[in-house]
Protein backbone atom coordinates (compact mmCIF):
# COMPACT_ATOMS: atom_id res chain seq x y z
CA UNK A 1 0.00 0.00 0.00
CA UNK A 2 1.45 3.36 -1.02
CA UNK A 3 1.23 6.45 1.08
CA UNK A 4 -1.30 7.93 -1.36
CA UNK A 5 -3.53 4.85 -1.03
CA UNK A 6 -3.22 4.99 2.75
CA UNK A 7 -4.18 8.67 2.73
CA UNK A 8 -7.20 7.88 0.57
CA UNK A 9 -8.15 5.05 2.93
CA UNK A 10 -7.99 7.44 5.90
CA UNK A 11 -10.20 10.09 4.26
CA UNK A 12 -13.43 8.05 4.22
CA UNK A 13 -13.36 7.17 7.93
CA UNK A 14 -12.38 10.75 8.83
CA UNK A 15 -15.38 12.11 6.91
CA UNK A 16 -17.64 9.60 8.66
CA UNK A 17 -16.30 10.66 12.06
CA UNK A 18 -17.22 14.28 11.29
CA UNK A 19 -20.66 13.31 9.99
CA UNK A 20 -21.25 11.04 12.96
CA UNK A 21 -20.31 13.87 15.32
CA UNK A 22 -23.01 16.08 13.82
CA UNK A 23 -25.50 13.24 13.95
CA UNK A 24 -24.68 12.54 17.61
CA UNK A 25 -25.12 16.24 18.37
CA UNK A 26 -28.55 16.21 16.74
CA UNK A 27 -29.62 13.04 18.53
CA UNK A 28 -28.33 14.39 21.85
CA UNK A 29 -30.37 17.59 21.46
CA UNK A 30 -33.48 15.53 20.74
CA UNK A 31 -32.76 13.23 23.72
CA UNK A 32 -32.36 16.19 26.08
CA UNK A 33 -35.68 17.64 24.88
CA UNK A 34 -37.43 14.34 25.50
CA UNK A 35 -35.82 13.95 28.92
CA UNK A 36 -36.87 17.49 29.90
CA UNK A 37 -40.43 16.77 28.78
CA UNK A 38 -40.42 13.51 30.70
CA UNK A 39 -39.25 15.26 33.88
CA UNK A 40 -42.04 17.83 33.50
CA UNK A 41 -44.66 15.10 33.13
CA UNK A 42 -43.30 13.24 36.17
CA UNK A 43 -43.52 16.45 38.20
CA UNK A 44 -47.07 17.15 36.96
CA UNK A 45 -48.10 13.58 37.78
CA UNK A 46 -46.68 13.90 41.28
CA UNK A 47 -48.49 17.21 41.85
CA UNK A 48 -51.74 15.72 40.53
CA UNK A 49 -51.39 12.69 42.80
CA UNK A 50 -50.65 14.88 45.84
CA UNK A 51 -53.68 17.05 45.00
CA UNK A 52 -55.86 13.94 44.82
CA UNK A 53 -56.48 14.27 41.08
CA UNK A 54 -56.32 10.56 40.36
CA UNK A 55 -57.78 10.77 36.84
CA UNK A 56 -55.30 13.45 35.83
CA UNK A 57 -52.42 11.40 37.29
CA UNK A 58 -53.54 8.37 35.23
CA UNK A 59 -53.64 10.46 32.06
CA UNK A 60 -50.19 11.81 32.83
CA UNK A 61 -48.93 8.26 33.36
CA UNK A 62 -50.09 7.37 29.83
CA UNK A 63 -48.16 10.36 28.49
CA UNK A 64 -45.09 9.34 30.47
CA UNK A 65 -45.20 5.87 28.95
CA UNK A 66 -45.51 7.32 25.46
CA UNK A 67 -42.55 9.63 25.98
CA UNK A 68 -40.48 6.84 27.58
CA UNK A 69 -41.07 4.77 24.43
CA UNK A 70 -39.72 7.62 22.32
CA UNK A 71 -36.80 8.12 24.70
CA UNK A 72 -35.86 4.45 24.31
CA UNK A 73 -35.74 4.84 20.53
CA UNK A 74 -33.55 7.94 20.79
CA UNK A 75 -31.27 6.26 23.35
CA UNK A 76 -30.84 3.33 20.96
CA UNK A 77 -30.11 5.73 18.10
CA UNK A 78 -27.55 7.51 20.25
CA UNK A 79 -25.89 4.27 21.35
CA UNK A 80 -25.68 2.77 17.84
CA UNK A 81 -24.33 5.98 16.36
CA UNK A 82 -21.68 6.28 19.07
CA UNK A 83 -20.76 2.63 18.62
CA UNK A 84 -20.40 3.21 14.89
CA UNK A 85 -18.22 6.25 15.53
CA UNK A 86 -15.95 4.27 17.82
CA UNK A 87 -15.71 1.56 15.17
CA UNK A 88 -14.71 4.08 12.54
CA UNK A 89 -12.00 5.46 14.83
CA UNK A 90 -10.74 1.91 15.33
CA UNK A 91 -10.79 1.52 11.53
CA UNK A 92 -8.43 4.48 11.24
CA UNK A 93 -6.05 2.87 13.73
CA UNK A 94 -6.20 -0.44 11.89
CA UNK A 95 -5.45 1.29 8.58
CA UNK A 96 -2.36 2.80 10.20
CA UNK A 97 -1.33 -0.66 11.34
CA UNK A 98 -1.85 -1.92 7.78
CA UNK A 99 1.27 0.02 6.78
CA UNK A 100 3.25 -2.64 8.63
CA UNK A 101 0.89 -5.63 8.64
CA UNK A 102 -0.88 -6.10 5.30
CA UNK A 103 -3.41 -8.57 6.75
CA UNK A 104 -4.81 -5.79 8.95
CA UNK A 105 -6.60 -4.38 5.89
CA UNK A 106 -9.13 -7.22 5.97
CA UNK A 107 -9.86 -6.54 9.63
CA UNK A 108 -10.12 -2.81 8.88
CA UNK A 109 -12.68 -3.39 6.14
CA UNK A 110 -14.74 -5.67 8.41
CA UNK A 111 -14.68 -3.16 11.28
CA UNK A 112 -15.59 -0.33 8.88
CA UNK A 113 -18.57 -2.22 7.45
CA UNK A 114 -19.81 -3.19 10.94
CA UNK A 115 -19.45 0.42 12.03
CA UNK A 116 -21.49 1.65 9.09
CA UNK A 117 -24.17 -0.94 9.85
CA UNK A 118 -24.28 0.25 13.45
CA UNK A 119 -24.71 3.85 12.30
CA UNK A 120 -27.40 2.78 9.85
CA UNK A 121 -29.29 1.01 12.64
CA UNK A 122 -28.94 4.18 14.73
CA UNK A 123 -30.43 6.22 11.90
CA UNK A 124 -33.33 3.79 11.61
CA UNK A 125 -34.06 4.24 15.33
CA UNK A 126 -33.82 8.01 14.85
CA UNK A 127 -36.20 7.95 11.87
CA UNK A 128 -38.70 5.79 13.75
CA UNK A 129 -38.70 8.21 16.69
CA UNK A 130 -39.15 11.21 14.43
CA UNK A 131 -42.02 9.42 12.69
CA UNK A 132 -43.93 8.95 15.96
CA UNK A 133 -43.06 12.34 17.48
CA UNK A 134 -45.99 14.12 15.85
CA UNK A 135 -48.45 11.51 17.10
CA UNK A 136 -47.05 12.05 20.58
CA UNK A 137 -47.73 15.78 20.25
CA UNK A 138 -51.31 15.02 19.19
CA UNK A 139 -51.71 12.84 22.29
CA UNK A 140 -50.51 15.74 24.44
CA UNK A 141 -53.04 18.05 22.81
CA UNK A 142 -55.87 15.61 23.62
CA UNK A 143 -54.45 15.20 27.12
CA UNK A 144 -54.62 18.95 27.80
CA UNK A 145 -58.14 19.16 26.38
CA UNK A 146 -59.18 16.32 28.70
CA UNK A 147 -57.63 18.03 31.72
CA UNK A 148 -59.41 21.28 30.78
CA UNK A 149 -62.74 19.42 30.67
CA UNK A 150 -62.02 17.69 33.99
CA UNK A 151 -61.09 20.94 35.71
CA UNK A 152 -64.27 22.79 34.67
CA UNK A 153 -67.00 22.98 37.31
CA UNK A 154 -69.52 20.16 36.94
CA UNK A 155 -72.34 22.36 35.65
CA UNK A 156 -70.18 24.01 32.96
CA UNK A 157 -68.78 20.94 31.19
CA UNK A 158 -69.35 20.72 27.43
Amino acid sequence: MTHLELFQAFVAPAIFISAAGLLVLSINARLMGIVSRLRAFHKDKHLAAVAGKRQEALILQAQIESIEYRATKIRNAFFCTLLGTIGIMITCLILGLALYVQEALIVGVIVFVLSLLSMLIGLLFYISEVAISLSSEKEEEQFYELIDVMSEPVGEQR
